[in-house]
């Protein structure tokens, strides 16, 4: 009997323990099930993570191997040509573009000068209705393996009668080594960011307060630039330029000339493959003789400024789109401040003024040909008492804007833009309305960064 009872004590051990190992083994199993599941997961993300990008890789190839394709069978085509004999019809001739615009604004306080600045240039909202802008032709080629040449003339109607204004005629070296280049003729100085640009090109429908302020619109040398680029992994670019023009603020004289020069400096680069940036450093010093004079009907107030004129300027772009291809989405962003230190006799007066300006902007492509835009510009002057009752007696209140654009571009070659500002240049506010279109013809190269 106790051999029995000792038996089954030992069984009912024996149960108790392959229950608890039993127990501890399904625990195990289902934290192994667990973790197969998590690895399982994060398996099949990786998967679909390396099949996106090798799927977008792909497209980026084909786009890439197509276009080196058109290139070689354009390269190959002129090579046929040229070894038979025959020549392609445009192959020694410039390549030709036009590029037309207008617009229809609504504004209530319309403004052609900035209380504070001397005006120059055609600067201000212009009058409310429809209004045809300029149409620009441009021709440019390359001259021969050594130099390639520009010429830029716009023309636009004044009073009923067309003007032709000459905007850019230059030549540049193109075989310079070391990274050195020379510009030679009528240009846009670098100075700044903004200022080199063809204003079509332009985000909004008009330019920054600032650059209406300091350049009357936009500041054209009629002299030579030099630029230098260091071989660094950075763009890392330094240049000068010497100006022997009347473009404002400079207003050279025969005996004066050069008039102006102009110092800069750019530093750009990109970070992974979304991202690039670029800032600059300029630096203008003018001498103006009876600059000014002939923005008024009254010559009582067409009084000119003879002294000197030293503008410094810097500048930032930071530029985003997916894996740098800017089609379907891109965000760009960029700003410019200005300081303006002027010295001399303003009419019979004399004349010592500090002034500054700034912009910032916003520029979003949330779709593929639409994007929306926001600007705030302003600009401030602090001229000395004696001018009051000039056109540079100080402003009430800082001039400023606020700019909300919406636009629509079907093709690179065409866009259709909405714009309201709330406009504080003149006292008040006023709320302004414009509808833009740009169209262009023919060859149209690619703009700077």
């Amino acid at each position: 009997m106790r051999v029995i009872s000792a038996i089954l004590s030992l069984l009912l051990c024996s149960a108790a323990v392959s229950a608890a190992n039993a127990q501890e083994l399904a625990s195990e199993v289902a934290e192994l099930r667990t973790l197969l599941t998590a690895v399982q997961n994060d398996y099949e993300a990786r998967i679909s993570d390396l099949e996106t990008r090798l799927a977008r890789a792909e497209q980026l190839a084909s786009g890439a191997k197509r276009d080196a394709t058109e290139a070689f069978e354009i390269a190959e085509q002129t090579a046929i040509e040229q070894s038979s004999g025959t020549t392609a019809a445009n192959t020694y001739n410039p390549a030709v573009g036009a590029v037309l615009s207008g617009r229809y604004a609504s504004v209530d306080q319309a403004w052609d000068e900035i209380p504070g600045f001397q005006p120059a240039g055609e600067i201000g909202t212009g009058e409310s209705g429809f209004a045809l802008g300029e149409v620009e032709i441009n021709l440019n080629a390359s001259i021969d393996d050594r130099y390639f040449g520009n010429l830029t003339f716009a023309l636009h109607d004044d009073g009923g009668e067309v003007a032709v204004e000459l905007e850019e005629a230059w030549a540049q070296t193109t075989g310079l080594p070391a990274g050195f280049s020379l510009t030679g003729g009528r240009f846009f100085s670098a100075a700044g960011y903004l200022n080199s640009f063809h204003p079509h090109s332009d985000d909004f429908v008009d330019r920054p307060l600032p650059d209406q302020a300091f350049y009357g619109g936009q500041y054209r040398v009629d002299g030579v630039q030099a630029r230098w680029i260091a071989p660094t992994s950075l763009l890392f670019e330094l240049g000068t330029e010497l100006n022997w023009g009347s473009g404002f603020p400079a207003s050279s004289t025969a005996e004066t000339s050069p008039g102006a020069y102009t110092l800069f400096a750019k530093l750009g680069g990109d970070v992974g493959f979304s991202n690039s940036w670029q800032v600059g450093a300029s630096f203008i010093s003018a001498d103006a003789v009876e600059r000014g004079g002939g923005h008024h009907d009254d010559e009582e107030l067409a009084e000119t400024f003879t002294g000197d004129s030293d503008l410094a300027a810097v500048d930032f772009v930071w530029k985003w789109a997916p894996d740098g291809n800017s089609g379907r989405r891109s965000l760009k962003l960029q700003g410019e401040y200005f300081s303006r230190s002027e010295s001399g006799e303003f009419g019979a007066l004399p004349y010592d003024g500090d002034q500054t300006g700034w912009y910032v902007q916003g520029v979003w492509q949330f779709a593929p040909q639409w994007r929306i835009g926001l600007r705030h510009d302003v600009v401030d002057a602090d001229n000395n008492p004696e001018l009051a009752g000039t056109e540079l007696e100080g402003p009430e209140q800082s001039p400023s804007r606020d700019s909300l654009m919406f636009d629509w571009s079907p093709s690179e070659f065409s866009r259709v833009r909405l714009q309201y500002t709330n406009d504080r240049v003149l006292s008040g506010t006023d709320h302004q309305w414009f509808v833009q279109y740009v169209m262009s013809l023919g060859a149209h190269g690619a703009h700077q960064f």
